[in-house]
């Protein structure tokens, strides 16, 4: 089957601007030039060569034979445009046959860069005994075999790059509390400058409540805990976003003053803003990166978690990181297998397996792992089944049908909320159930579920949406708003306050545990949000959940989707949605192109 590429006015705009630079060029480079422009565009950092050389592919609906790869390489490397790695042209083309945009391609390089460095260097461990005792206290011995939370904590004492990856429920911001914990131990006061950041101001306060609430429990001094930072920013706010600027205050030639940063939901950030903190990192510093590789990346270009974890490589750690291990942790980790050798990240990425939310008998952690194997069809059974209670199925109805079947598990999920008393009891019930969708437009979208909930509800006389600012209406802002504290995707709440006669207030959570309260006139841009797409709710966990599939078949709908979705559930997920497409859905693996991992995990 052909491959299918759809260029839009921009595509052809930038394959227009290169032949004008090329001069005489020959015809393929305008199409090259406009795929490659187009891969970047759908979230792909380069142009596979090897995908398109001598094959049929279609653009906008027509089939186009593309020439030989040799070929295509021969033209390539005669324009005037296209040049080497270390070449500063429009156009890069690597010994992998990838033709990059130069940006993309320096973004790459230089992300590759600072991690191998990080990678390749060994901190100094001041007081092992110390470090051993520290081990034992805030990670008591289970008798369960590898801690891999305490192998996530030696590496990222060791290394200056770590990742730690795990799912929902495997305890990563528990790991990151306790690895600040013996850090300052170690500096045993001496200043240590810490940065905890994540790509959203939604995923920075809940690591900031997550943080502050794990502290106080940890078996260490008070005055330990007293150093801990309580603070978490967004990493454009981290870096010095500037107005109407994608630079930023901080970078290579003016680097952050922290001796180590902490990114959480690290899946969700793209390349170039990876690249840009990486850059900007002292040659010292260390960086962690927090994340499920097997969840959704990001909406912009690249899958950078993934591909620094190598996608979905198993661990292979080095013999003197065993060594190590064994000697401070008192457990010996996995060999390798005879003939591997430690890549360069080997002892750098630590994968959490062990899940303190769902448990053995739990049918979403059974779930996940069927579809993050891709056995769909496994997947649906498990679901069909009558012994997972946490779990349910049911066939997607038309479009037309679609209010008729909510009206039960909407007023069940949501009437509670509606009830409340106050704008901070209703906040709480509010995260006990949400519909998750997998596309914004469409009958079986955000937008038009948002609308049927709206008439589900006004009907049982539970809302007045002829009222914009109606009592219980939950907003989601879509924008930052760094004076009045507001993030891309908080929530709040509309709610009479008592303390202003009444008036309709927009109440949300602080990390804190308070409420505050914004005028709606102030808010910035922002939508009803009864129903919300999986990637924006990636960072929130709900106690049950609806996940509604459309009843066609779209290309967006994928095995790390579903997942994604899911996992956000604690205690019970009911999906709707038709089989065959579900299983399709399973067996689709998110694709983006990129060079990323071959340079990290070179022969792997």
């Amino acid at each position: 089957m052909a491959t299918d590429f759809k260029l839009s006015a921009i595509d052809r705009s930038f394959a227009d601007f290169i032949c004008r630079e090329s001069g005489n060029a020959p015809p393929v480079l305008w199409r090259l030039a406009s795929l490659v422009s187009s891969m970047v565009a759908n979230a792909s950092i380069c142009l596979d060569l090897a995908d398109i050389g001598g094959r049929l592919i279609r653009v906008n609906g027509e089939d186009l034979a593309m020439p030989p790869l040799d070929d295509l390489r021969e033209i390539l490397r005669k324009t005037a445009v296209v040049g080497s790695p270390g070449d500063f042209r429009p156009l890069i083309l690597d010994d992998g046959d990838r033709l990059y945009l130069y940006r993309y391609w320096k973004y790459e390089r230089d992300l590759a860069r600072v991690v191998l460095e990080k990678a390749a260097s060994n901190c100094v461990l001041p007081d092992p005994g110390l470090l051993s005792s520290g081990f034992g206290r805030l990670f008591p011995a289970t008798g369960e075999g590898i801690d891999w939370q305490q192998a996530a904590a030696l590496a990222a004492l060791r290394k200056r790059f770590c990742i730690i990856s795990g799912g929902p429920g495997t305890g990563k911001t528990s790991t990151v509390v306790k690895i600040l914990a013996l850090l300052l131990e170690q500096a045993k006061g001496q200043p240590l400058r810490i940065a905890l950041a994540a790509p959203t101001g939604k995923a920075a306060a809940r690591l900031m409540e997550s943080i502050n609430r794990m502290k106080a429990g940890l078996a260490c001094e008070e005055s330990v805990k007293e150093l801990i930072p309580r603070d978490v920013s967004t990493i454009h706010r981290l870096l010095g976003a500037r107005h109407a600027s994608v630079r930023f205050r901080y970078s290579e030639l003016n680097p952050l003053p922290f001796d180590m940063v902490i990114v959480d939901e690290a899946s969700m950030v793209a390349l170039p803003l990876m690249a840009k903190l990486a850059v900007a990192l002292k040659q010292e510093a260390r960086l962690i990166l927090l994340g499920d590789r097997d969840q959704l990346a990001s909406v912009e270009a690249g899958a950078v978690l993934g591909d620094l974890c190598g996608a979905g490589r198993r661990e292979l750690f080095s013999a003197e990181f065993r060594t190590l291990h064994a000697a401070l942790c008192g457990a010996n980790m996995p060999m390798e297998v005879d003939g591997e050798t430690t890549p360069p990240l080997g002892d750098s990425l630590v994968v959490l397996k062990k899940n303190y939310r769902f448990r053995d008998e739990s049918g979403i952690g059974a779930l996940a792992m069927l579809i993050n194997g891709g056995r769909g069809a496994e997947a649906l059974a498990l679901i069909g089944s009558s012994g997972s209670a946490d779990l349910t199925w049911r066939a997607v109805p038309p479009a037309d049908g679609l209010k008729k079947a909510l009206v039960d598990i909407i007023i069940d999920g949501y009437g509670s909320f509606l009830t409340a008393g106050s704008a901070r009891e209703a906040l709480q019930r509010f995260d006990g159930f949400r519909v998750l969708c997998a596309m914004r437009q469409g009958p079986y979208g955000v937008s038009s579920i948002n609308a049927l909930v709206e008439e589900i509800l006004a009907s049982k006389g539970l809302i007045e949406p002829h009222k914009r600012w109606y009592r219980g209406r939950p907003v989601m802002v879509t924008a930052n708003d760094y004076n009045l504290k507001l993030f891309n995707g908080d929530i709040g709440i509309v709610f009479p306050d008592p303390d202003a006669d009444g008036k309709a207030l927009v109440h949300f959570p602080t990390p804190e545990g308070d409420v505050r309260t914004v005028s709606p006139l102030r808010l910035p841009a922002h939508e009803t949000v009864y129903a919300m797409t999986i990637h924006k709710s990636q960072g929130s966990e709900f106690e049950r959940l609806l996940m509604l599939l459309p009843a066609h078949d779209v290309d967006v709908v994928t095995r790390e989707l579903i997942y994604t979705g899911i996992t956000r559930a604690r205690s019970r997920v009911e999906i709707w949605g038709r089989d065959d497409l579900f299983v399709t859905a399973v067996a689709r693996k998110i694709e983006r192109k990129s060079g990323l991992s071959e340079a990290l995990w070179p022969g792997c």
